[in-house]
């Protein structure tokens, strides 16, 4: 594979969500972070700085407005929305790059969609975080028929934060299956499928694998078996043997997921041997 394909795949991959746990980095300090990862040779797999809504102060406090900060903007619901967009584009001097939304507990989806459709610009993408359980289905349904994306939690603090491999599975068949496009947050913060003390992680190489997978038409056993592979040796052979053009059709699906830090992704891949070609290229 091409060293120009591999910067198509992995570029915009990596959500900067450095001010989330378990990195819980302060604000300025984030910051000034992500300004430096945009001078580096790995700049261009990059996606916006993730900011919550409540902590919007926060940011304008170290953020001087001269220079445009790609932002996500997340949102507990969707109720005031239109005052915290305008406050967020003054701070990053940019249009939004994302918003995301946590379907408040008890609001039905069709409401929620008609709030963010009285207030937010169409070319504004926005994800809905996707309940987990039973809802999941009828949820990507409804957005299948609409403008939004889904967005799925991958791990968290405790165990059942995580979802396992037939779980995950069944998440991205959905959104595949409804054409709908994702990212994923929490959890990926390697390459490959691993335990972290008590807690199963995914890999996000292997999560890019199985949306593949799950394009081409696999079943769920198929797609959560991609999930639980931890040889990092045959998911390095997989990604390699793949069509590049079905890697970017999964990357159309799985557009990134939110990382606390940018540094494990980066120093996974370059140690995979997926990334040198583009640090050969920028140096």
């Amino acid at each position: 594979m091409t060293s120009s394909v591999f910067a198509d795949v992995f570029e915009t991959f990596f959500d900067d969500a450095a001010v989330f746990p378990p990195g819980n980095m302060p604000m300025p300090q984030a910051v000034t972070d992500h300004g430096s990862h945009h001078r580096t040779w790995y700049a261009p797999t990059l996606g916006p700085f993730v900011c919550p809504a409540e902590r919007l102060n926060e940011l304008r406090a170290v953020w001087d407005g001269r220079r445009p900060l790609p932002l996500s903007l997340l949102l507990p619901g969707p109720a005031g929305l239109t005052a915290l967009l305008q406050q967020a584009e003054r701070i990053s001097a940019s249009p939004l790059k994302a918003v995301e939304v946590v379907l408040p507990v008890g609001m039905p989806l069709a409401e929620a969609l008609r709030m963010l459709d009285d207030q937010l610009a169409e070319d504004v993408p926005c994800y809905l975080e996707v309940p987990r359980g039973a809802q999941q289905d009828s949820v990507l349904d409804t957005l299948a028929a609409t403008r939004y994306r889904a967005k799925f939690r991958t791990g968290g603090a405790e165990p059942e934060a995580h979802p396992d491999e037939w779980e995950l599975a069944q998440a991205i068949l959905g959104a595949v299956r409804c054409g709908v496009p994702f990212k994923c947050t929490a959890g990926l913060h390697h390459a490959v499928r691993h335990t972290d003390g008590v807690l199963e992680q995914h890999g996000f190489r292997n999560v890019l694998l199985a949306t593949a997978a799950a394009a081409d038409g696999a079943d769920r056993g198929d797609v959560a078996a991609v999930l639980a592979q931890r040889s990092s040796q045959e998911v390095t052979r997989q990604i390699r043997s793949v069509d590049p053009r079905r890697l970017m059709v999964a990357r159309a699906c799985f557009v990134s997921f939110g990382t606390c830090s940018i540094f494990d992704p980066i120093t996974d891949l370059v140690a995979l041997n997926l990334m040198h070609h583009l640090e050969e290229k920028n140096r």
